[in-house]
């Protein structure tokens, strides 16, 4: 009767024992227990209110890490105070690539990344860390004393937007400003900015005098214009019709020319034929000038004939007479 007791017992503490176990493994896992993690700091020069422990910190939009803790931290010597942000980052979100194994912190600060507060939510103002590249923003470091890594910041859009408001002359803005509302008012109250809306109504008239006599002109002159549209478009109808036989008769002069220049040139071959010197109709034409050439001596002969002996006719020629 006494064993059964201590068996329960015995029972009672294995399970026991066992669920500590498995809460402590869920614990672990809950925590990221067992994977890679760095300490970071981070010094920000203006407040940090809304940003508390256990904000997230993300690199470009992806949790990374979460803060730690926050200290508030007076400079002595300078009479500054500084906010130095200590943060966790994890690499449970970050899958490497490539073959090294060594920490690429410090290089990806040599190419920009820097840290720089966000608002997680309006409504709430609660702020978070975010991680970026700005690779024009120079790294300053602060002069602090700490084992860990420092990320340099960078200040918020507001903390610019408020650093290039001081930079301004306000007085003197508000003062230009003064200038150009008095000389607007100056402006307005002129005499001839009072006189333009009269100069404008004018013109108005004008332009409605102009308006109403084009459309007269356009109501009196449309008729005859729609007239001579009708008249072109019966030319270009009639011209139309006319071009197809036009063409046909300038198609068969041509042919007709054809065939003129090619009797011209058979004229011209033959008559190219005739003159030629060694043509029969060149020896005939030459052997009949001959002749008449020797015709035309025999009657000078006897005209000088004649004429020294005019009996000659009657008697026949004298042969004593030279």
């Amino acid at each position: 009767m006494s064993e059964k007791p201590h068996n329960v017992a015995i029972g009672a503490f294995v399970a026991g024992a066992l669920l500590i176990a498995v809460t402590m493994v869920i614990f672990a896992l809950g925590t990221g227990f067992g994977e890679q993690r760095e300490k970071v700091i981070m010094v920000f020069d203006g407040s940090v209110k809304g940003l508390s422990i256990g904000a997230p910190v993300a690199l470009r939009g992806v949790q990374i890490g979460q803060v730690t803790n926050i200290e508030l931290m007076l400079d002595a010597d300078a009479i500054e105070l500084i906010m130095l942000v200590e943060a966790e980052l994890s690499e449970k979100n970050i899958r490497r690539l490539g073959t090294n194994p060594d920490d690429v912190t410090d290089e990806l600060i040599a190419r920009g990344l820097r840290a720089q507060l966000r608002t997680q939510s309006l409504l709430t103002g609660l702020l978070y860390i975010q991680l970026d590249f700005h690779p024009d923003n120079e790294a300053i470091l602060a002069d602090v004393e700490s084992p860990h890594l420092q990320i340099p910041t960078v200040p918020t859009d507001l903390q610019v937007l408020a650093s290039k408001l001081e930079e301004m002359d306000l007085a003197q803005l508000a003062d230009d400003v003064q200038g150009t509302l008095k000389g607007l008012s100056a402006f307005i109250t002129s005499d001839a900015f009072q006189a333009i809306p009269a100069g404008a109504q004018a013109s108005l008239d004008s332009i409605n005098t102009l308006s109403e006599q084009l459309r007269q002109q356009l109501a009196s002159t449309g008729p005859k214009l729609d007239k001579v549209l009708d008249d072109a478009a019966t030319t270009i109808t009639g011209a139309n019709a006319e071009l197809p036989r036009l063409s046909d008769l300038v198609q068969k002069n041509l042919g007709l020319l054809n065939q003129a220049i090619s009797g011209f040139e058979q004229t011209m071959q033959s008559v190219d034929s005739l003159v030629s010197p060694d043509s029969p109709t060149t020896y005939q034409l030459n052997k009949a000038l001959q002749e008449l050439t020797r015709a035309s001596r025999a009657i000078q002969a006897l005209a000088t004939t004649l004429e020294q002996q005019p009996e000659a006719l009657l008697k026949g020629k004298n042969e004593d007479t030279p």
